[in-house]
This record gives structure tokens, sequence and C-alpha cells, in this order.
């Protein structure tokens, strides 16, 4: 079987590169990275907000190409499930979904106000009303499941896809200085503090700056 292959954009502004990313090293499977430049048009749209469908992350595996997000954690979790992405017990998997729909789907006020940018600082960045709803939901849910599973990580002991679809939102947390509950703000820095993590953002931090229309002063 050929080695499978992960095309992703930035690693500094691609929220969803990073979630398709860690799911893919989570799962074990041995894989490259192909890197769609910021200038390719679709890239470019989705970076910028403007493009409803993702299609970086993709997923290259046995001839098959899987390019959405939530679809990777199914074929993945199909084909390791030892890996633990989703959970073993039948209502903490439906949770998991759950929330990772929504993840998925929903947040557009938090997108559009904090766009990812691993590289930028914003002390005292004032988030607009709508995004702090968003904010709002988010930690409610990562304290409903700490409190519910144990934590340290959304579903217990280890990380699982939640995790990996809420990452980003940790890093736009540290970007944008946005202050939240104790269980919360612990929640983001054991995200952070996650080898895989790590090496992402030494990655991201050595990109080239080529999206000019994310580095505005906001």
């Amino acid at each position: 079987m050929s080695k499978a292959i992960l095309t992703i954009a930035s690693k500094n502004y691609g929220s969803w590169s990073l979630r398709g990313w860690l799911l893919c090293k989570m799962a074990g499977i041995d894989f490259e990275e192909h890197h769609v430049g910021t200038d390719d048009p679709s890239t470019r749209a989705e970076l910028l907000l403007l493009s409803p469908s993702f299609l970086v992350p993709r997923l290259t595996h046995d001839t098959l190409r899987v390019w959405d997000t939530l679809a990777i954690v199914e074929y993945l979790h199909e084909l390791y499930p030892e890996a633990g992405l989703l959970p073993s017990d039948r209502a903490q998997r439906a949770h998991c979904r759950s929330i990772c729909g929504e993840m998925h789907s929903g947040f557009s006020n938090l997108r559009s106000a904090l766009p990812m940018n691993i590289k930028a600082r914003f002390p005292g960045f004032k988030a607009w009303a709508g995004a702090r709803g968003d904010i709002d939901r988010i930690t409610t849910i990562w304290r409903e499941c700490i409190e519910a599973y144990e934590g340290p990580y959304l579903f217990g002991a280890a990380p699982c896809a939640a995790d990996a679809m809420y990452a980003p939102v940790c890093t736009r947390f540290l970007t944008y200085d946005v202050a939240v509950d104790p269980v919360s703000t612990q929640y983001c820095r054991t995200i952070m503090a996650l080898p895989l993590m790590h090496e992402w953002i030494a990655a991201a931090k050595v990109e080239p700056d080529e999206l000019e229309e994310l580095d505005v002063e906001f």
C-alpha cells in the first residue's frame, strides 16, 4: 500500500489543516504532507473565510480521497479504532460526534472575528458581542465535557477527535488574549502543551508571511 498523503494549507492560518493533521497523527497513520500555497484561489478563499467549502485538509489513502474533516474522522476511526479518535462507549461517542459537528458547522462569528494566526499576538483584544457568544458556548462545551469525563482532555485521559477539532480555538484564545474561566484556561494549556501542537507551531513560526489580508492590525 502506498504511503498516505495529507494535503494541507498554511500552518499559521489553516485551522482546518491543523485539525486534519492532528487527526492523522493521533490515528498513527503514516503520511506525507503536501502543501497547497496561499496563491491557490480555493485555498485563499478558505483562509479568508470567503468559501463555505473546505477542500483542505484532504487525505489520499489507498487510492481514496477524503477531504471533509468529519469524513476524515470517521474514515480513520474505521481503519484504526484502537487509536481512540472516537470514544469506545456508544453514548460518549454520540456526544463526541455532536460537539465535533457543532465545531464543524458553527461558530462563524468567532471564525470571522478571531481568524487563526499562530504567529500574531494582540494583547487586550476586544472581541465583539457576536464572537463573545461563540466563546461562551465553546467554553460551556469544554466545562461540561471535563466535568462529565474528568479530563484533562474533553473525553478523559487521552486526546481524541474532539480535542483535534477544538485545538485551533485554543490558539485563537492565545493570539487574541481571550480571558476565559479557570477550567477552560487549564484545558487550553493542556492542548497547547501537546508535543504535536509544539511541532505544528514550530513549523508555523518559520512559514513565510504570504497572506497580508490576515496580518492586518486589529
